[in-house]
């Protein structure tokens, strides 16, 4: 398999099913968002953080391919004429929702509860978990435009958005394990 085909030279991209679209087009944005969001995770699990946790984000990386696979499909040609789907990828299901609320919810048993906004930053890992935060809520927006004009699976976008969730509260943990203080948003009453 060659890493160049030339056949994007000219601006367009191929999706699963063959139609080719312009490497601007909303879909080819969502996944690669998808993508862009795959690779800061990991990042994140390239960093010292515990085991635990850089199993669970191997297991959320694989969940993005699956998503980046499933957004890069042609709806129009994910069917066969028999019905059956086209391609041998598998879905997201509200199992894969539950493994990220499980996570939350057991992060947050030792986190203090939240007082104030929390600034991003405190040390580099907990940033990366940031960063990704921020670039999932991008990939969330722009998987919801794509959502208008051409359905998405409702547990791509439930995933992507509990995903969100999930590294804000990595980010948080990640700054209990490392033993750094979380950057807290104390707006300054001289700018009222």
């Amino acid at each position: 398999m060659k890493i160049y085909t030339k056949t994007g030279d000219d601006g367009t991209t191929g999706l699963f099913g063959g139609t080719r679209v312009p490497k601007h087009h909303i879909r080819i944005e969502s996944y690669g968002t998808i993508d862009e969001l795959n690779s800061w995770i990991g990042l994140i699990k390239d960093q010292k953080i515990d085991p635990f946790s850089e199993k669970v984000l191997e297991t959320i990386q694989d969940k993005l391919f699956t998503i980046g696979a499933l957004l890069a499909v042609d709806p129009k040609k994910e069917k066969l004429k028999n019905g059956k789907d086209r391609l041998n990828i598998p879905k997201i299901d509200p199992s894969d929702l539950e493994l990220l609320e499980k996570e939350i919810d057991r992060m947050e048993q030792n986190l203090a509860p939240m007082t104030n906004f929390i600034l991003p930053g405190g040390h580099p890992t907990v940033s990366y978990c940031h960063i990704s935060r921020t670039i999932c809520r991008r990939a969330e927006r722009l998987v919801s435009q794509l959502n208008q004009s051409s359905s998405v699976d409702p547990n791509i976008l439930a995933y992507i958005n509990r995903l969100s969730d999930y590294l804000f509260v990595l980010a948080r943990n990640l700054s209990q394990f490392l033993k750094v203080e979380e950057v807290k948003w104390i707006p300054n009453k001289n700018d009222r």
